[in-house]
């Protein structure tokens, strides 16, 4: 089920609910940051010394506000819709038109809930909603070489191997040289071999 509107956005799966942030989202999303930071700093770009500060989040909301309001991007939070407890996030950003009709995947989840089949579920459906919503034709996502968790569950969730990009984004400081991926709506490309 799929609503539409900043505040009605919603897209369920099995145990979820995708949702923009919201401001009382502040204190889950600084602890399960705080708590998983280990985790996510060797594949983030550095976080600022703000990072965790309620002001940086309220310029979080606004931007997914604006972004989601200017079909730009679609940052959303993954909600245990059982336990209504937030998993981390997923975001379709770069969203381009015109002969484009793409968009670029990125995402994280907390420590507490790595490989148990959240994110995959959280992929699959925003894949799904961004070819049957927003009429995109292709949606590509970037990890490190290294990151063979990410690149196995971009492969699961059906995306296919593309090449590599040099110095694509800065990651923990430093310039790094990413992999890519992407899922297209009509794929007849079957499997391709990641290099």
């Amino acid at each position: 089920m799929i609503l539409r509107g900043f505040r009605r956005l919603r897209i369920e799966t099995e145990r979820m609910t995708l949702r923009p942030p919201i401001h009382s989202d502040f204190r889950a999303w600084s602890g399960l940051r705080t708590r998983s930071r280990g985790m996510l700093t060797p594949w983030e770009p550095s976080w600022a010394v703000d990072h965790l500060t309620r002001k940086a989040f309220t310029n979080r909301v606004y931007w997914a506000q604006r972004s989601i309001s200017g079909g730009t991007a679609l940052p959303l939070f993954l909600i245990h819709r059982k336990e209504e407890v937030l998993m981390g996030a997923i975001t379709l950003d770069n969203i381009r038109r015109g002969p484009a009709q793409s968009g670029t995947l990125g995402y994280w989840t907390g420590a507490p809930f790595v490989r148990q089949g959240y994110m995959r579920e959280a992929i699959t459906a925003l894949v799904h909603y961004a070819f049957t919503q927003l009429d995109l034709s292709r949606i590509e996502a970037a990890c490190l070489p290294e990151n063979a968790a990410s690149r196995g569950l971009l492969e699961r969730s059906g995306f296919k191997y593309e090449g590599v990009a040099q110095s694509y984004l800065q990651i923990d400081g430093r310039w790094r040289t990413h992999v890519l991926y992407a899922a297209l709506r009509s794929d007849r490309r079957g499997k391709t071999d990641a290099g």
